[in-house]
């Protein structure tokens, strides 16, 4: 057979799947199973909006336990309840991974509420006060989803932070338009706030635990069956109840709905490649077996990496497997920083802004850091990787197409 006639044949071949976007971790679900009660809670707490105040509320849960689509949901349907009261609402999603500094964030607020900004330079308060502007002229309560709020707090400078929990004592108004749900993984990520700061944000908090099998079970049902991913037919309940026993909290898995639907578009994928019409159990063991879940928890984290910070990583990881030792020192590890961006004709950065790229790294879980001690002539700080060497086909993947996009 020649390739064209194999591209044919692979075209024409039906799939299993009917709507496999609705696998996709951006899909916002009709409904959310197991997390009703969470639901009505951010329900409550906003009902201070409509009587025209401002709310926080921080959502706090594992990976995967349904935090984001759970913020999600509830700004779209929001917006539609409180139009019945004539009240305008509109909601921000901010990725704080990618969106690195209060200032970044504030930008991509603005991009997305319309707000065109002046070219000259503004502060995170004059931006802020922009957007403020904005909001009561058009009179708009503004919901801003802060995703991943636990690192952003974590490297900003601690006035950011002030600013963002007391920016109507900043800006002197009396008019408060805009309200927060801050995402995170573990409240112990704020202890390092300072007490007046940690106060303002850590008021009303809603828990997501892991997923049971049986909660699990109707999230995949509520995607082939009623979402229809999958053609009619094509996969049975056996299928969801395998993967929905293998990550439920209650069965020994990790409550991880994310993985577990990951495993069923696995799954699919696999029965596809085997040009079978339906997807069995085999197809679904096939998929687990394949998934690594640290590299999937990862691999979000690593898409939204500068350029620099891949960079380090790579130097990392390059440095473990040439030495093979866990911890590095940190100046052999800025070494092969300069030689990895040089050999890719990128001028690397400066002594200062490395240190910085390694103190983000630690934040968000790729790295570990520790002092040395005997062996080491002085002082030095030891870096090592806290992620699989999986990575490292990523990191390559990330790098160029970073690459190709700063050439075009």
């Amino acid at each position: 057979m020649n390739l064209r006639d194999l591209i044919r044949e692979t075209v024409e071949n039906i799939s299993v799947f009917n709507k496999r976007d609705v696998l996709s971790q951006d899909y916002l679900p009709s409904t959310l199973p197991a997390r009703e009660k969470q639901f009505r809670e951010l329900a409550i707490y906003f009902r201070d909006v409509v009587s025209g105040g401002s709310v926080s509320v921080v959502l706090v849960g594992k990976a995967g336990t349904g935090k984001t689509v759970t913020a999600k949901k509830f700004g779209k349907e929001f917006i539609e309840v409180v139009k019945e009261k004539n009240l305008r609402v509109a909601f921000v999603h901010i990725n704080c991974y990618k969106h690195k500094t209060l200032y970044l964030s504030l930008i991509e607020v603005a991009r997305q509420i319309n707000l065109s900004l002046p070219n000259r330079g503004l502060s995170a308060q004059e931006l802020f006060g922009l957007i403020h502007e904005h909001l009561e002229k058009k009179k708009i309560h503004l919901i801003i989803a802060f995703d991943g709020f636990d690192y952003l707090a974590n490297i900003s400078p601690v006035e950011d932070i002030y600013l963002l929990t007391r920016v109507y004592d900043e800006l002197g108004t009396q008019l408060k338009s805009v309200s927060y749900i801050f995402i995170i993984r573990d409240l112990s990520s704020l202890m390092g706030l300072e007490d007046n700061i940690k106060e303002n944000i850590v008021k009303n908090v809603i828990e997501f635990p892991p997923y049971t099998s049986s909660e699990l079970y109707q999230i995949l049902k509520e995607r082939v069956f009623e979402e229809k991913a999958f053609r009619e037919g094509t996969i049975g309940e056996d299928v969801l109840r395998f993967i929905s026993n293998l990550y439920g909290s209650d069965t020994g898995g990790s409550g991880n709905a994310r993985l577990a639907i990951e495993a069923l578009d696995l799954a699919g994928k696999i029965a596809d490649s085997e040009d079978s019409q339906i997807v069995t159990i085999e197809h679904a063991k096939k998929a687990v077996n394949q998934i690594n879940p640290e590299l999937i928890a990862t691999s979000d984290i690593i898409k939204e990496l500068n350029l620099h910070e891949l960079f380090l990583l790579k130097a990392v990881i390059d440095l473990k497997k040439k030495k093979n030792i866990d911890f590095l020192p940190m100046g052999l590890v800025e070494e092969e920083y300069k030689r990895v961006a040089e050999n890719l004709g990128v001028e690397p950065r400066k002594h200062t802004q490395v240190y910085e790229y390694v103190r983000r790294l630690k934040v968000m879980g790729l790295i570990v850091t520790n002092k040395s001690r005997k062996g080491y002539r002085g002082r030095t700080t030891l870096v090592s990787l806290s992620v699989p060497l999986l990575v490292e086909e990523l990191i390559t993947e990330e790098i160029e197409k970073k690459l190709q996009s700063h050439s075009e």
